[in-house]
């Protein structure tokens, strides 16, 4: 990962990079956009929505000292069946070793089967803070009883209950952040709220409505593309490719007389439209890719091999 240190700060000015991992599912996005105060990382009820890792940037001064903090939304972990989940879990370990700090999140509901997340942080140096998600679906009694399990079962600097969902306990996490990162001048401009360019956003939120439209292998099958990204001076102009790995999963995206792409395009549209703050207009295309989470070429091409 290419960073240049931005020079002509104060001595005691605090930079650095919080990895947020853990298994899918389990609030790492939602926590991102409550930490950055921004909605960077699409959000949805299906695992693996987060393919990419997404960087959010917090700049500010804490107790009069200026900081800067690099947080990276993550995939979550899985054993990998495709090349593309290769490539996820690739952003994974790069952020684990970039990291000053990583955030390990779980929930309230995990069944304990993180060994593979476990075994990566336990090889690491890095501070790792714990973090038990969605505890305002459960009772005290439970709480107590993931903190106490995870007191016995992971060497971590600190255990914090949280739901990242009501910001409940999320000032706290920041504040063992801020204590835990070194002196060092901002990586990014003060400016810069994402690693990303307008692109990426445009596409992650064509697909986030994919997710939340389509059912079973759809979501999972398909690739958004932005091909064109026009602003003008009182709208943007968005051309998106859609690829699918099978013509039945095309007709399925389509839908009859192409009313489910339509939908999707709407709910699309209008977040788009929320996000740039500015009218949007969006054309999409679905095409026909067959196995190209397998395909290095067009890995390659959709920003998976970074």
């Amino acid at each position: 990962m290419n960073t240049e240190v931005i020079e002509n700060f104060p001595v005691d000015h605090k930079a650095g990079f919080v990895s947020i991992v853990g298994k899918p599912n389990v609030g790492k996005s939602t926590l991102m956009n409550q930490l950055v105060g921004e909605r960077l990382s699409i959000i949805t009820a299906k695992a693996q929505t987060t393919r990419h890792r997404i960087m959010g940037i917090l700049n500010g001064t804490h107790n009069g000292q200026e900081f800067q903090l690099v947080y990276s939304d993550t995939p979550g972990i899985i054993k990998p069946l495709y090349k593309l989940h290769e490539s996820m879990m690739s952003f994974v370990r790069g952020s684990i070793e970039d990291a000053d700090v990583v955030l390990f999140v779980t929930d309230i509901f995990e069944q304990h089967d993180e060994n593979d997340v476990i075994e990566r942080l336990q090889k690491s140096e890095v501070p790792v803070i714990l973090l038990i998600n969605k505890i305002d679906q459960a009772t005290q009694a439970q709480v107590d009883e993931k903190i106490l399990y995870w007191r016995e079962h992971f060497n971590a600097q600190e255990i914090i209950p949280i739901s990242a969902l009501n910001k409940f306990n999320t000032e706290r996490v920041f504040e063992e952040i801020i204590s835990r990162l070194p002196q060092h001048p901002p990586y990014f401009p003060k400016d810069e709220l994402t690693d990303k360019p307008e692109r990426f956003f445009a596409s992650e939120i064509i697909r986030e409505k994919i997710f939340l439209n389509y059912k079973k292998e759809v979501p999972y099958s398909s690739e958004v593309v932005v091909i064109g990204f026009k602003e003008k001076e009182d709208i943007i102009v968005v051309q998106a490719e859609i690829l699918v790995e099978r013509a039945t999963q095309r007709a399925i995206l389509l839908g009859e007389g192409g009313k489910m792409i339509k939908k999707t395009g709407i709910m699309a549209r209008e977040e788009l439209e929320r996000f740039f703050g500015k009218k949007v207009f969006l054309e999409q295309f679905v095409k026909v890719e067959p196995d190209w989470r397998q395909k290095d070429r067009m890995l390659k091409r959709l920003g998976y091999d970074e």
